[in-house]
């Protein structure tokens, strides 16, 4: 996964490297420290060893976890004919959902419960996911801390996608790239962002309130979240939206939290 991701990360910037010449100069390729084919050699050698490790661990779940991510971070990024999905809003949210609310959890998930010999996991069948309450009908067919795992993860990716390009906006406004911070401005997305992730950890302070996990895991989870909140609260007032910097380090803020949750969602029971 870990390669994988570096594969991902590393496509994005291979084609995007006119725009993070502007909003990214730091970054290797802008910044004259790896060619762009050096990079794409990193992404190839990554992509080629992540899907070979998940192939030879023959787990069909990590396989294909694996390989949609990789399917997805291509589209997403690649400047080739109906790819470039980066460039609609609607699509580049979609794929950053599917990818680390929907393939990693579940994937990853049942990638365990085939490593333990346990049966694979139901899903929700095809026509309940097409109807109008399909989020609920799901998450409450998976099984409390899968579900507590898919919720976060879905705010996060919500509001990731949301933030993403307000650090870049400059630079996709000049490369023609029409993402939501260029058209409804910075300001705009920062506060829907960091509103919604607020509302997340809001939510997941009563459901961990409300677990049956014993006293201690329940008290870390309900405290966990509540400063995981009030740390987001108080770096999201802290933002300059005239300051480039000052929203690259408030995006940057938001990663660390995501991957902190990661220390809270296995407590939950």
């Amino acid at each position: 996964a870990l390669l994988m991701n570096v594969c991902i990360v590393g496509v994005n910037q291979v084609y995007d490297v006119e725009i993070d010449k502007v909003a990214k100069p730091h970054l290797p390729i802008p910044a004259g420290d790896l060619s762009v084919a050096g990079a794409s050699k990193v992404c190839l050698a990554c992509g080629v060893l992540s899907l070979a490790i998940g192939l030879l661990s023959g787990s069909v779940p990590l396989l294909y976890t694996l390989a949609g991510s990789l399917a997805l971070g291509f589209a997403y990024s690649a400047d080739l004919p109906l790819l470039r999905w980066k460039r609609y809003p609607a699509v580049a949210a979609a794929c950053i959902i599917a990818v680390r609310t929907v393939a990693v959890q579940g994937g990853f998930y049942s990638h365990a419960r085939l490593s333990a010999g346990l049966p694979m996991m139901m899903m929700a069948s095809s026509a309940a996911a097409s109807s109008s309450a399909s989020t609920t009908y799901f998450l409450s067919s998976l099984p409390l801390p899968l579900a507590f795992a898919v919720g976060m993860m879905l705010a996060f990716s919500v509001g990731i996608a949301v933030l993403k390009d307000t650090p870049d906006t400059d630079g996709d406004e000049r490369a023609g790239v029409r993402t939501l911070s260029v058209q409804l401005g910075p300001k705009t997305m920062l506060s829907f962002g960091a509103g919604l992730l607020m509302a997340a950890y809001a939510a997941a302070c009563v459901v961990s309130f409300a677990t049956q996990a014993p006293g201690i895991r329940r008290t870390v989870l309900v405290a966990g979240h509540a400063l995981a909140g009030g740390l987001l609260a108080k770096a999201a007032s802290q933002v300059d939206v005239g300051s480039r910097g000052s929203i690259t380090k408030f995006y940057m803020r938001v990663w660390k939290l995501f991957y902190a949750e990661y220390a809270l969602i296995p407590l939950m029971r």
